[in-house]
């Protein structure tokens, strides 16, 4: 089954809204585009993941070796206490060491950086589709805002022919002074709607610049046109980027249960060292090695594979939980869709023409006498209430399609 957002060619009145003359017209995909060049929070999340990758060159690597620097022998009691030149065991020395952690330690480490790297790569997919998702809502509510608030322009200019009818009227003395309230209470019922929709788009406009940098933005163009293809969707629930940072989540858990037992195979050291000491007895020199001896495992390394064991097993839990969640929302997003979708064509098929033919008899009847203006005007906004609710209904078609298309799959305009 599939479903597509088709594009709104409804309204062509003016809109005046304040401040918009310097801001650049943006498409749906000149949002998406600049967004993602321009949006710090996916900045953030390329340089981390530049670290990870940065850090990751170091993570097998041998520690740096160690200068080692003495005097032994130094006489501090007796005759000679104190003297380098008089005691003949005193011995100046200079040497080096290195250290050699295990092989699967380092493997284990190398690991370790490499779900790192994952982890950061996914958090930055995350971040991008949710740049993604909130620029393009911000774009859809900017776009049906300034329609509705048309539609609403509509509605005045509407009112103020029936002003003049009406002033007409009590010229010819046909109509009731009271009559000539009417059409201002309707004004300033409208005027309430209109300024709610003004503060719409305002902050609309506001989300967009957020992610766009655009101090002003303004929107040009028609709506995306979506296509749904709920078994591609669901299919494609494994990939999505939210999975992949679990994935990597548990890559990470199994590196550690690796580095866990890696402590328990022994690290070594080797030292060297050459030793100065008075010309008649001469130098030395000397070469060690030093090896860790994990002879208590089951209270030291043990405990610490168990508790990584169980990490890692609670991150699989984790990543299945994860993916039902994302299986059942996607399903609801759906169902959401398909009634959103409906509704959407009731009342463009079946409430504004009934509005509208409504609103036409009762416009004849009370221009022939024969109903009274307050019911006239109330035919005229339940007329302007329905267009502007058949614009709603659709913004709530788009918004789903946008939020399901990003979401859960790759978008195609």
């Amino acid at each position: 089954m599939r479903f597509s957002v088709l594009a709104p060619a409804l309204l062509t009145a003016g809109v005046t809204l304040p401040s918009i003359a310097l801001a650049d017209p943006l498409t749906y995909a000149d949002a998406l585009t600049r967004a993602a060049a321009n949006a710090p929070s996916l900045k953030a999340r390329a340089a981390s993941s530049d670290a990870a990758r940065l850090s990751a060159i170091a993570a097998d690597r041998l520690p740096d070796p160690t200068l080692d620097l003495g005097v032994s022998g130094f006489p501090v009691t007796g005759p000679n206490a104190g003297s380098f030149t008089r005691d003949d065991f005193t011995t100046a020395m200079i040497g080096f060491s290195q250290q050699f952690p295990n092989l699967a330690k380092r493997h284990a480490r190398a690991e370790r950086a490499r779900a790192d790297i994952g982890l950061a790569e996914a958090g930055e997919l995350v971040e991008g589709r949710t740049v993604r998702l909130e620029t393009a809502l911000a774009w859809i509510d900017l776009y049906y805002g300034e329609r509705r608030l048309a539609q609403l322009d509509l509605l005045t200019a509407s009112l103020d022919d029936l002003q003049r009818t009406v002033a007409a009227r009590l010229a010819s003395g046909s109509a009731r002074p009271s009559q000539a309230l009417e059409p201002e209470q309707l004004r300033a019922a409208v005027a309430d709607r209109r300024a709610e929709m003004v503060a719409v788009i305002a902050q609309a406009r506001a989300r967009l610049a957020r992610y766009t940098g655009d101090p002003n933005p303004e929107v040009s163009g028609d709506a995306p046109m979506l296509d749904l293809d709920p078994p591609a969707l669901r299919a494609g629930i494994d990939t999505l980027p939210a999975l992949r940072g679990q994935d990597a989540r548990i890559a990470a858990a199994d590196a550690d249960v690796r580095l866990a037992r890696a402590d328990k195979r022994p690290d070594w050291r080797v030292g060297i060292s050459y030793g100065r000491r008075d010309p008649r007895f001469g130098d030395m020199a000397s070469v060690g090695v030093s090896i860790d001896l994990p002879l208590f495992a089951g209270k030291r390394q043990n405990p610490k594979i168990d508790a990584s064991t169980s990490m890692a097993r609670g991150s699989r839990f984790d990543r299945e939980a994860l993916k039902r969640e994302l299986a059942a929302t996607l399903d609801a997003d759906l169902a959401d869709h398909v009634m959103h979708h409906e509704r959407w064509r009731n009342a463009r098929e079946t409430l504004v023409p009934l509005a509208k033919r409504r609103a036409e008899l009762d416009r004849d009847s009370y221009a022939a006498g024969k109903l009274d203006l307050g019911t006239a005007l109330l035919s005229t906004l339940a007329l302007a209430e329905a267009e502007v609710e058949t614009l709603n209904r659709e913004a709530d078609v788009a918004r789903d399609a946008v939020r399901i298309t990003i979401t859960y799959g790759e978008e195609r305009p």
